[in-house]
């Protein structure tokens, strides 16, 4: 029961990576052909950056589990904050660390075919030096949206169950999943605006449960399971409902 209400919680989420991943690649006008590309590279990242996440949150709940309170506040003020920006959309233009690898990298004026390095011509200095590509950037951004979502999806598994075994597999598990269908999704991203609204009281119940331990006990995992279903297929077909007819619109921008 545990591994499935984590998996539901994790694929949720990732619906929301979906989009900004989306969001990244219209940036960077980086065309369907080497998409494949980043999503696999992107994939192999998240595999070790997730694993190495879990086993920091499972060492520091067994060392001291009082951590799941702070766990358990987190989740209550993402899911809140969550309610109240669901029509934020993440300003790629101005991230900070694309920001921060232009300023240090050198990178190329274009794509240059699915390499995310190449040499050529420094136009300043005359010498062969080695660029990065606009898909490399992309490949980057990709792998820090993952890690600043697993900041809310870690904690929330956790608040589950600490066996990290379950932590790691319903998390990769629901990843893996999320990306094979990747290009099925981005195309109706758009008919899910109303499921944050339903992650966002995910996130606070989850979080709540942490604190209810102490009134009424540990709330059964089929407990858990049923509200998490209810609430994430209650927002499913809200959204669809609402957007029927609705055509997806995507702004290709120059990075």
């Amino acid at each position: 029961m545990d591994y499935y209400t984590g998996f539901m919680i994790e694929k949720s989420l990732s619906m929301d990576n979906v989009f900004v991943i989306a969001l990244i690649f219209s940036f960077f006008a980086i065309p369907r052909l080497y998409q494949h590309r980043v999503l696999f590279w992107g994939i192999l990242g998240v595999i070790v950056l997730r694993a190495i996440m879990i086993g920091l949150g499972a060492t520091l709940v067994s060392q001291f589990s009082w951590i799941l309170y702070l766990f358990g506040a987190f989740l209550v003020l993402t899911g809140i904050k969550m309610w109240f920006m669901v029509d934020h959309e993440p300003d790629i233009a101005n991230n900070p660390l694309l920001k921060w690898l232009k300023k240090h990298l050198r990178v190329t004026d274009g794509l240059r075919g699915s390499a995310f390095w190449v040499r050529e011509t420094d136009p300043k200095t005359g010498r062969i030096e080695r660029f990065a590509t606009p898909l490399f950037l992309a490949l980057l951004l990709v792998e820090f949206v993952d890690l600043i979502f697993a900041v809310d999806s870690v904690p929330a598994i956790f608040a589950i169950t600490t066996d990290p075994f379950i932590v790691y597999t319903s998390n990769i598990f629901a990843i893996l999943g999320l990306r094979a269908l990747y290009f099925a999704l981005a195309a109706m991203i758009h008919r899910f605006k109303y499921l944050k609204y339903a992650l966002a009281l995910v996130l606070v119940f989850i979080g709540s449960k942490i604190f209810l331990v102490g009134v009424i006990g540990k709330v059964p995992a089929v407990v858990s399971l049923s509200v998490t279903f209810g609430l994430i297929a209650g927002g499913v077909i809200v959204s669809m409902w609402k957007t029927r007819g609705e055509v997806a619109v995507t702004e290709t921008k120059a990075a």
